[in-house]
């Protein structure tokens, strides 16, 4: 099994930057590519970013292209988030997840999740 923790989340004004973090423990050895989605208030849960085993691949929804950034450690089994000029439509519980397999996770499922972390962009 694999477990992911997020930490970094909070509460940051329009315009301003955050970075989240996802620490992943146990058979990390078993997980290919990592990313992040979120779930704002009375909406589905969506893809927010992907990015392969190796870093040289990443994907990211249109609605945070050029503003976030997804990169990871894999000495440190973490993934992270770069979120600038967030914007108050940004608020949503982020979640980390992780495949066992290749594959895009806009359009794959993933096998693992985090418990999620808040962010709350004020207007």
């Amino acid at each position: 099994q694999v477990q992911l923790v997020e930490s970094g989340g909070g509460l940051v004004q329009a315009g301003g930057s955050l970075r989240l973090s996802c620490a992943a423990s146990g058979r990390t050895r078993s997980i290919y590519p990592m990313g992040w989605f979120r779930q704002a208030p009375g909406k589905e849960r969506e893809f927010v970013a992907h990015i392969s085993w190796s870093g040289g691949s990443t994907y990211y929804a249109d609605s945070v292209k050029g503003r976030f950034t997804i990169s990871r450690d894999n000495a440190k089994s973490t993934v992270y988030l770069q979120m600038n000029s967030l914007k108050p439509e940004d608020t949503a519980v982020y979640y980390c997840a992780a495949k066992r397999t290749a594959q895009h996770m806009g359009v794959s499922s993933p096998d693992y999740w985090g418990q999620g972390t808040q962010v709350t962009v004020s207007s």
